[in-house]
């Protein structure tokens, strides 16, 4: 996708971020600066608060304490709907709309007013960089998990978001699913144009695509 359709410059602080469910913490004091274009790698074992910080941080779920800042340049923004439009969560399963996979990825252009050529254009390379441009016309339904996991990378990043945050984008597809979804990552961080976080608990992954290792340790990120 062409760098000159948008400055890539949005970072991202967590500051004494605290979260409990039915009295049983999970994030204590959780504080970090995602800062640089990249890709950071968060660990942690099941049940540690990955994917409860995933969801705070993409301001799906409010902190019981603490503070989310985005920063633009030297502004804070507010975390409204076109801030939310500049970031994007993928979950470990990703659903599909019933009808076709190019209408599937180009969905998101079309509620933000997107037309025309550019649609087509965006969406097809999008699809050409997951790997399923040959599957453009057919029903999204009938796709396999692995397949359908990489729709859901191309529906967000046809979007063009600054901070793309995957919660375990491989846990629930095939090993040769799970080859390509990692290639998929390295050329993202090859484009060198976004932050992109993920968590995982397979340290090999980790070390495959991590440009910093983050550890979630006693409801803590610990810059590792």
């Amino acid at each position: 996708m062409s760098t000159s359709r948008r400055v890539f410059d949005l970072r991202l602080t967590t500051f004494n971020i605290c979260k409990s469910y039915n009295g049983e913490s999970v994030l204590r004091d959780c504080s970090f600066a995602f800062d640089k274009s990249g890709t950071y790698v968060l660990m942690g074992p099941n049940g540690s608060g990955k994917s409860t910080f995933l969801r705070i941080c993409a301001l799906l779920e409010e902190p019981d304490e603490g503070e989310i800042t985005y920063f633009s340049g030297a502004d804070v923004l507010k975390k409204d709907i076109e801030l939310r439009r500049r970031t994007t969560l993928l979950l470990p399963r990703v659903g599909a709309f019933n009808t076709t996979v190019f209408k599937n990825v180009a969905y998101g252009l079309r509620v933000r007013g997107i037309k025309g050529p550019e649609i087509e254009e965006r969406v097809d390379e999008a699809l050409e960089f997951v790997g399923l441009i040959h599957k453009r016309n057919q029903k999204a339904p009938v796709l396999s998990s692995g397949e359908t996991q990489r729709l859901g990378i191309a529906r967000a990043m046809v979007i063009e978001p600054e901070i793309f945050f995957l919660d375990e984008p491989t846990a629930s597809v095939d090993q040769k699913n799970t080859e390509i979804i990692e290639d998929i990552i390295l050329k993202m961080k090859e484009r060198g144009r976004s932050i992109v976080v993920i968590t995982t608990h397979d340290i090999s992954q980790a070390n495959r695509l991590a440009d910093w290792l983050l550890l979630l340790k006693d409801g803590r990120v610990i810059h590792s």
